[in-house]
């Protein structure tokens, strides 16, 4: 990672970074010397990530399937930072399970995944648009490329399968970032929106998904172990996509090999879905509808 410009000077805001990819983010922006704001649902596990960063780090309470959470949030930072270089959109809930919902009633993957993020991203706008050369990156999922946007169900009220659903979201969190950097150029901001994907990377979510799976699940969790690439390494695309000089708005950053699961980082390939105005827009209008939250 020694690729990684210096940070001095920058404040960053990483969520979900009290454990795997976003505490791999978080640790590397400090020890660059960025202020790491760790944006993280329990603040108990954020206080234990903060003490093995090498930096300055704080910890904010952060629930991105709670609007209320996401706007107290947004508004307490915005009054002690003014202005913020970089958001990383990290957090994110995968499930193989009966289907959740979020405080406001969304299914759970699609309101913490995509909605949160939205909602917070443009509570921030403000903050970012403070800073020159100020950064979005959303993480997307190599699984948003076989997924797609049925508008006449986006909760899986009507269909729910787990799987897939997390496929959605991800495709959903993939066309915000598309359609930010779109509505970005468009609205002349210097603020750029960055997408990155880690391919298959052993982090807490998958092995937490299979827990209620009993012994098969405990198998299946043991044998991706063996089909993925370090959290380190799997971190190197948003990393990317958050520092590296030159990048442009609407990149899209992903592992190089094995159909994109895993390697040094190369610009990757996005679904057509994904980058189709047509649903980057009326995704858009759903989403300011059903946050609250309007921008751009």
């Amino acid at each position: 990672m020694d690729h990684i410009p210096a940070q001095h000077g920058r404040i960053a805001v990483v969520t979900g970074a009290n454990s795997g990819l976003g505490l791999v983010t978080a640790t590397e922006l400090a020890r660059r010397g960025a202020r790491v704001v760790l944006a993280v649902r329990n603040t108990a596990a954020g206080t234990e990530a903060a003490r093995r960063i090498p930096g300055d780090v704080e910890v904010r309470e952060l629930d991105l399937a709670d609007l209320a959470s996401v706007r107290a949030f947004a508004a307490k930072l915005a009054a002690d930072h003014p202005a913020i270089d970089l958001l990383v959109n990290n957090a994110g809930v995968v499930l193989l399970g009966p289907r959740r919902t979020t405080a406001d009633g969304f299914e759970l993957q699609f309101g913490t995944n995509l909605l949160g993020h939205f909602a917070l991203t443009g509570l921030l706008l403000g903050t970012l648009a403070a800073a020159p050369g100020a950064r979005v990156v959303n993480l997307s999922s190599i699984t948003h490329k076989g997924a797609h946007l049925d508008f006449d169900d986006l909760m899986s009220e009507r269909d729910y399968r787990a799987a897939p659903a997390y496929g959605r979201s991800k495709l959903a969190t993939t066309v915000f970032g598309v359609e930010l950097d779109r509505r970005l150029r468009a609205a002349g901001s210097p603020i750029l929106s960055v997408l990155a994907h880690p391919g298959l990377t052993r982090t807490n979510l998958t092995p937490r998904a299979w827990e209620h799976r009993g012994r098969l699940g405990r198998m299946i969790s043991a044998v991706g172990l063996l089909a993925t690439q370090s959290v380190e390494q799997g971190a190197q695309p948003q990393l990317r996509a958050a520092t590296a000089p030159g990048v442009r708005g609407g990149q899209f950053f992903g592992p190089a090999r094995l159909w994109e699961t895993r390697g040094p980082v190369t610009e990757a390939r996005i679904s057509r879905e994904a980058v189709d105005p047509a649903v980057g827009e009326r995704l858009w209008a759903v989403a300011e509808d059903l946050t609250g939250v309007s921008y751009l």
